[in-house]
């Protein structure tokens, strides 16, 4: 299927190397565009400074170059766009969509709803700041806003920001930007389309949907695929001990990925090369059959 103006994105974060979870991501993401004729960007988001491992940036694109994932643009490092987050953060400021918050983590915790594992932000210093106080960090008011949207793989999602999230950080108390507004801003700037990613993110997609509205930007079609668990439920990531894909073989790990995201593979690709596998991905690739697949273990 052609769509020349299709632009997806792999948008890791350097704090390690890449496990099984994040390569989904990737050949996902990446047989997605070429399936549709499109180009495919990377971006490092590496703006969380305190959690970014040196040379792990390094070591991601040597890793996505070795399953021959190859972007089409120059890489993006969130890093280096400090001024561009200003910016958009400064138009909310000045729309009046943020306010500062002065309160502690105890005074919101304490106060705080839970909600499955999250605790929804019950408004606590909303009402402003008493004199003398310093603003930690800046939050978006969410009001009564309800989000709906219809997720390439997941369906019909919706969320009500004031009782599932409350009002969220857009500046953290450290001084960086938070998740939410860089990814926006970003994927706006790169012409991003369509945004493919896992299932550890999809209600993270209201929040960003939301700020999208309040700073006039497109809303990209968002496909969440399956989260790959370890046998006892966890996600794969750095703080599970999920360990690094290897370089060396290749085609092996390409293989099993296709398996995990239900593709079908002829069992001869397993002694081919990666770029066979590419090529037959690429031409077969398949969505329908991950519908409400939100998590495998591997």
């Amino acid at each position: 299927m052609e769509r020349s103006d299709y632009r997806g994105r792999f948008a890791p974060s350097p704090t390690g190397p890449l496990h099984f979870g994040s390569l989904v991501a990737a050949i996902g993401s990446f047989l997605d565009a070429k399936h549709h004729q499109g180009k495919w960007l990377v971006r490092i988001e590496d703006l969380d400074t305190p959690r970014t491992v040196k040379g792990a940036a390094d070591e991601i694109l040597s890793t996505l170059e070795a399953y021959g994932l190859h972007w089409d643009e120059d890489i993006i490092y969130q890093s280096r766009r400090a001024a561009v987050y200003e910016e958009a953060f400064h138009r909310l400021k000045d729309a009046g969509a943020v306010y500062p918050r002065a309160c502690s983590r105890k005074e919101i915790a304490d106060s705080a709803l839970q909600r499955g594992d999250e605790l929804v932000y019950p408004g606590t210093c909303r009402s402003g700041m008493a004199q003398g106080n310093v603003a930690r960090a800046w939050r978006v008011r969410v009001n009564d806003t309800r989000i709906a949207f219809n997720d390439r793989m997941q369906g019909n999602i919706a969320q009500d920001l004031a009782t599932e999230v409350g009002d969220f950080v857009v500046l953290r108390a450290d001084g960086l930007f938070a998740y939410q507004l860089a990814v926006v801003v970003d994927d706006a700037a790169q012409g991003i389309t369509d945004v493919i990613r896992g299932a550890d993110l999809l209600y993270s997609t209201p929040r960003q949907i939301y700020l999208q509205q309040l700073l006039g930007l497109t809303t990209p079609a968002y496909m969440h695929l399956p989260v790959a668990v370890n046998a006892q439920g966890q996600k794969l990531s750095k703080q599970t001990l999920a360990q690094p894909v290897g370089k060396n073989n290749a085609v092996a790990t390409f293989f099993d990925v296709l398996v995990f995201l239900r593709q079908v593979p002829p069992a001869k690709l397993q002694h081919g090369t990666v770029e066979q596998l590419l090529e037959w991905a690429i031409a077969n690739w398949k969505t329908n059959v991950l519908s409400n697949y939100r998590q495998h273990p591997v």
